[in-house]
């Protein structure tokens, strides 16, 4: 997997969080080879919180032309629908308009700096989508909430698959954009 390329660039659109009740997901715009793909457009306190980012980077929704959900809680899905009639991609399938197609997302390649991995850990139907930039290789990913963890993920049913899986991206990745905080550099202490 040391064959992405490193030519997208990557947006952070809303920085996602959790502050119960309130709960944001963290939304993403990767742009690379014509491709423009929304990663987790899920619950935001209100949608020109995803709108208003993209028009300043000159983007509307109808240029998007992939959609990525890294799993499907409503908190990173509730707002695909805005963006309507492009492919969605998931851990099993390719879903446009009312076309389901299977395949597994292990190594599904969407551009040449834009690659699929199946990463169960926070649920056993994750993806992290990995994105080779000039600055380095971003994980888009929530095996982690934030970068202090929480370290015991409390969704989790496999405590072990998600330290595997969260070790195998700290090997490919730079970089970590977590479910629902900023995006950050790993270090010593973020959580296995």
């Amino acid at each position: 997997m040391t064959d992405l390329a490193h030519t997208a660039r990557l947006d952070v659109l809303v920085e996602g969080y959790v502050r119960i009740p309130h709960v944001a997901g963290t939304v993403s715009l990767v742009r690379d080879e014509g491709r423009i793909i929304i990663v987790d457009p899920g619950m935001v306190a209100d949608r020109e919180l995803i709108l208003r980012p993209l028009r300043d980077l000159g983007v509307m929704p109808e240029d998007v032309t992939d959609v990525i959900v890294s799993h499907h809680h409503l908190d990173h899905t509730v707002n695909i629908a805005l963006f309507p009639q492009v492919p969605v991609h998931d851990f099993q399938s390719v879903i446009e308009g009312d076309v389901f197609t299977g395949r597994p997302a292990d190594g599904v390649q969407i551009t040449p700096s834009v690659r699929l991995l199946a990463t169960p850990g926070h649920t056993p139907h994750d993806i992290t989508t990995l994105v080779g930039t000039s600055e380095g290789a971003a994980a888009l990913t929530h095996l982690w909430w934030a970068a202090e963890g929480p370290a015991e993920d409390p969704y989790s049913a496999d405590r072990e698959e998600l330290r595997k899986q969260r070790e195998r991206v700290l090997e490919l990745a730079t970089s970590i954009v977590p479910g629902h905080g900023a995006p950050f550099r790993p270090g010593f202490s973020t959580p296995l």
